[in-house]
């Protein structure tokens, strides 16, 4: 499902313009973006957690040079399901 699609599915359910779902859609992840380049983390309760995950340096292999090349330590960004939204998923029957 993509973005324009989730808009669609929305305006139809709530009859709100599409338009403004799709700021409404926009400044939410403005503000998820945001907060998380802050280094703050969002939780949904019900949903999920967005949170910024600290990878640790380490030590990788040039395979081509055969050289070591270090990786400095760096913060990525993650998305963790609420266990309620997990069991939903992992309970569907295809």
């Amino acid at each position: 499902m993509t973005k324009a699609e989730v808009i669609s599915e929305i305006a139809s359910k709530t009859g709100v313009e599409k338009v403004d779902v799709q700021e409404a859609i926009e400044a939410f992840f403005k503000v998820v973006k945001n907060n998380m380049i802050a280094g703050e983390n969002v939780y949904i309760r019900g949903f999920g957690s967005f949170v910024v995950k600290k990878r640790a340096e380490k030590t990788a292999r040039n395979i081509s040079k055969n050289t070591a090349i270090i990786i400095p330590e760096h913060y990525v960004p993650s998305f963790k399901p609420a266990k309620v939204f997990s069991e939903k998923v992992k309970n569907i029957k295809k």
